[in-house]
């Protein structure tokens, strides 16, 4: 079995609001997976569903290739975005707790999370209130509590709230490894800049609908406009800019006739760049010629503003 977790048509309903309706996935093992969509998309019910807090109305839900049982949570590590530490408690004393309750006997707890502390540089906070501790060192206790019983699966629901951008980047380094050590990761975040350092899969929830899913490499190769940004060295510039302008649709240019540079953002018709760089070549020295791929942010915004236009 190749997939993690996989939903087939799952469809969850609160009164007259539908939050997920007939939402399949699959989850490929050992890769991180974004879970992305606007606000109210589904994507908190669906993943409440996949730690058991709340249940499908119809639809199944399979880990590992079983049908999802309540022993599997004990396979899963959750960061929810919202945090839920006891502020009173001593980070030490909170952590063993909460290590135990995902069944940690106490001396294997307090082994890793020695690792964990020493790791992340917060031996010293062992003994302190998480009340007295800021937003992003609170943050990295919950991360540590939630890796901490190596499940084969995690959910990470917007993981880097909090974080300075150097703590940011320790965490991310963090998931990254234990991607590469065989962990499954699900990760939901409106931050797309993540999306595209982290994620090798992504699907996009909207009203509570799947809308697109895939590998993300892909999505963006389908995505794609046949927009490439030119680089030239030429003698007319002008000339030479005003003739492309009556030919294709040029969005930016910039020329700097002095030194003979020019730099425009053409799209061409379907097929034609290898023509297109043929005839640039004949007219000016070409420096650069980059097919522009789409962000995940631009699929983002495409995806849901074509589909709210067709509805």
């Amino acid at each position: 079995m190749n997939n993690i977790l996989a939903t087939k048509e799952v469809t969850k309903q609160f009164g007259d609001q539908m939050a997920l309706n007939k939402v399949s996935l699959q989850i490929p093992k050992n890769s991180i997976y974004g879970l992305l969509g606007p606000n109210g998309a589904g994507k908190t019910t669906l993943i409440r569903i996949i730690n058991q807090i709340s249940y499908p109305d119809t639809g199944e839900v399979f880990f590992d290739g079983e049908p999802l049982r309540p022993n599997h949570i004990s396979y899963i590590g959750y960061l929810p975005e919202e945090r839920g530490l006891y502020k009173s408690m001593k980070v030490g004393e909170q952590a063993l707790y909460l290590a135990q309750l995902k069944g940690l006997s106490k001396a294997e707890a307090k082994k890793r999370l020695k690792f964990w502390f020493d790791k992340l540089e917060i031996g010293n906070w062992w003994n302190r209130k998480v009340q007295e501790l800021s937003k992003g060192m609170a943050q990295k206790i919950q991360f540590i509590v939630t890796v901490l019983h190596q499940p084969k699966l995690l959910i990470f629901d917007e993981p880097f709230s909090g974080f300075d951008p150097i703590n940011a980047n320790i965490i991310k380094d963090e998931i990254l490894k234990l991607k590469e050590n065989g962990t499954s990761i699900i990760f939901s975040t409106h931050r797309m800049e993540s999306v595209e350092e982290l994620c090798e899969y992504i699907a996009l929830l909207h009203k509570s609908e799947k809308i697109l899913d895939g590998r993300l490499s892909d999505i963006k190769n389908a995505y794609k406009n046949n927009i490439f940004e030119v680089g030239l060295e030429v003698d007319q510039g002008h000339t030479l800019l005003q003739e492309l302008s009556e030919k294709f649709q040029i969005s930016s240019s910039s020329l700097d006739s002095a030194n003979g540079h020019l730099d425009l953002t053409v799209q061409l018709p379907e097929g034609n760049s290898t023509d297109f760089l043929a005839h640039l070549s004949t007219r000016a020295n070409v420096n650069r010629f980059v097919e522009t791929i789409p962000s995940a942010n631009d699929i983002f915004i495409r995806t849901i503003e074509s589909k709210n236009n067709d509805e």
